[in-house]
Order: structure tokens, then C-alpha cells, then sequence
């Protein structure tokens, strides 16, 4: 795969700080072993889930966005592989699989393109690129009926997911169609029009595209819900939303009820569970926000909607440590390894 860097033994270990008395995850958890191939690792019975990082940027500078989405997958892993091992999360059926570096095109975008119009023609351009690199492994993760855990990046990554996901589970028998459901935990919709692939319409084209048939939103804020994205919502059967506003402010449901509607609502079928980093207050992203969920709110969404759904994947994204404007936070990583922690816990609840 060009744009695929995998892991060995070697390179899990150089991140994982080993203790007398103690395993770690990073000691547990399972790569590619030298000599054999992608398709044979997948194959292996014990792997029940493939974890992979899409440390990019691009999407969301084609979204008109703030850089730095690309910054959170490394800091992710030194904490995620310092994890115990222990009753209640073993790794030893976790296969992490390395990371897409996709550095060479934004090089060759900030080279070569004159003015900030140009930048977001060619960075639409470039996802394009992307979605078919992503779609392709996903694709070959599922058919394999192996769990993808996927951090990102920009939610732009979305769409190949689902696409990848929907081929995936249809080809190995699990699904009748190549279609699946989403549920996402966001403070955006990212459904909108599509004018170009960013990180703002993967849900709008995964739809489009027919990969993606019910579409649930939970927490979006009504600040930034555009009227025809609302109206195209609200016309859809097969889309549905609770706003942050309706749980928090208006208190038409409680949190939980809405994680439940959300199932509920997509319950016939897989369904991708999807969380966006920006829905957590002051969580460092390109939209931070003084307002949204707590941390432990994404934890239990993370719990509650696994278990109470028929899981394609997790993909969670957005979340940066340091933003190309210089904006900083280094507990960003440590949190997604709680998500990533809590789905697999969840899986086996």
C-alpha cells in the first residue's frame, strides 16, 4: 500500500515503557509478523480488532479549517500501548497495524499552489486520494470480519469508512447489502452539500454514494446547524438528530436517552460509531469549543452505543495536540485511548 506505514515488534516496543511486575499493552498487542502478508495476518483467528491511525490534516484545511488533526495519533499510541494489560483489557487480540502517511501530498499542495483558492481546490483534490487509500483497507479489514478501530485525521475519513466498512461486512456474508448505518456524537452535522470532499460532507457523500442508509447525529449545536443541512434533515427519514441544545438546555431527553434514540434508530443493521473530538468541551481540535460534553459523556456514549448496537467500526477524529496556529494540549491522546479502551471493553461487555 503506497501510502501505508506498518509496525513491527520493534517500533510497538520502542513506545512502550516497560516496568518490572508490569505488562503493558504495548507488550500484549499483536503486529505483522516479518515475512508474512496483510491478508495472512487478517486471517489470523485470534485478532478480533485492527487499529490503524489516519494522521492527517488535509481534509479539514479543505473544510476551510484550523491544521493540526494530524498530531493526535502519536501521542494516542504512547498512551494507549502504556495501558496494563490486565482481566479487563488484555490486547493480546488487538492487531495494530501502523498508520497512512499522507504528508507527501500536502508537501506537494503547499509547494505548488499559488493562493488560498487554489490550496482548497487542490486539498479537496487530495482527499479524494485519501478516500480511496482508507476505503481499500477498511475494505480488506471487514471482508476478514476483523473489528477496525480508526484515528484520525479529519472527519473527512467518514465516508471511506463507511464505504470501505459496507463492502467489507457485505463480502464476507454479514450484511445483506452494502449499506450501513452511522451514529455520530459530533457538534457539526458534516453533512453538507457536496461541493468537493472535506471534512465537513462525508456523511452527505457516504449517503449519496448509497453506502450509508440511516444517519443519526447526537449533541450537534444549533449555532452551527445551517438551515438547508437542518432542512435536508428533518425531510429524511433516514437521518435523525438531538441537539446539544435539546439534551442540556431544553432537557427534552437526558443524555442517555439520546445515545438509546440513536440506536434505536439504527438498530437494523451495522452501524458505525462515529465521534468527533470537537463534541467534548475545550478538547483541542480545529473547532474547539467552551461548550459541549464532558469527557466522561464521550466514555459512556462510547459504551452505550456499542453495546447497544451491532458495531461496524470506531472512528474517532478531529482531535489535535498542537494546532498550526500554535494552540497546544497534551492530554488529547490520553483521552482517546480511554474511547478506544471503553469500545473494546464494550465489544466484550
Amino acid at each position: 500500500m503506497k501510502y501505508f506505514n506498518f509496525y513491527s515488534k520493534q517500533d510497538i516496543l520502542s513506545l512502550t515503557h516497560i516496568r518490572k511486575f508490569e505488562t503493558k499493552l504495548g507488550e500484549r498487542i499483536r503486529c505483522i509478523s516479518p515475512g508474512s502478508n496483510l491478508e495472512e495476518a487478517l486471517q489470523q483467528p485470534s485478532i478480533k480488532f485492527v487499529l490503524l491511525g489516519i494522521p492527517e490534516d488535509i481534509g479539514v484545511k479543505a473544510n476551510n479549517g484550523i491544521g493540526g488533526a494530524a498530531s493526535a495519533w502519536l501521542p494516542f499510541l504512547q498512551s494507549f500501548l502504556n495501558i496494563q494489560s490486565n482481566d479487563f483489557l488484555d490486547g493480546s487480540d488487538i492487531l495494530l497495524l501502523g498508520h497512512f502517511d499522507f504528508t507527501s501530498l500536502a508537501t506537494i499542495i503547499e509547494a505548488n499552489a499559488d493562493n488560498a483558492e487554489e490550496k482548497i481546490i487542490a486539498y479537496r483534490h487530495a482527499v479524494n486520494t485519501i478516500d480511496t487509500q482508507v476505503e481499500q483497507l477498511m475494505h480488506l479489514i471487514t471482508q476478514n470480519r476483523k473489528m477496525p478501530i480508526v484515528i484520525g485525521g479529519g472527519h473527512n475519513n467518514a465516508y471511506p469508512c463507511i464505504k470501505g466498512a459496507a463492502k467489507g461486512w457485505y463480502k464476507a456474508s454479514v450484511i445483506p447489502l452494502a449499506q450501513i448505518n452511522a451514529i455520530n456524537l459530533d457538534a457539526h452535522t458534516d453533512y453538507r452539500p457536496m461541493e468537493g470532499r472535506h471534512s465537513g460532507n462525508g456523511f452527505r457523500y457516504a449517503e449519496e454514494d448509497g453506502y450509508l442508509e440511516k444517519y443519526c447525529m447526537v449533541g450537534i449545536h444549533e449555532n452551527y446547524l445551517q438551515q438547508n443541512v437542518w432542512m435536508d434533515i428533518v425531510n429524511n427519514p433516514f437521518t435523525d438528530c438531538i441537539t446539544y441544545e435539546d439534551i442540556f438546555i431544553h432537557e427534552k431527553k437526558n443524555f442517555l436517552q439520546a445515545v438509546f434514540h440513536a440506536t434505536d434508530f439504527t438498530e437494523d443493521t451495522l452501524t458505525g460509531i462515529e465521534l468527533d473530538l470537537d463534541s467534548i468541551e475545550n478538547t483541542l481540535s480545529s473547532a474547539t469549543s467552551p461548550v459541549g460534553l464532558t469527557a466522561n459523556h464521550a466514555r459512556q456514549f462510547i459504551h452505550y452505543a456499542t453495546i447497544q448496537s451491532k458495531p461496524a467500526y470506531l472512528h474517532i477524529c478531529e482531535g489535535a495536540t498542537q494546532l498550526s496556529d500554535g494552540r497546544t494540549n497534551i492530554t488529547t491522546g490520553k483521552l482517546i485511548s480511554f474511547l478506544v479502551s471503553d469500545f473494546i471493553k464494550a465489544i466484550s461487555f
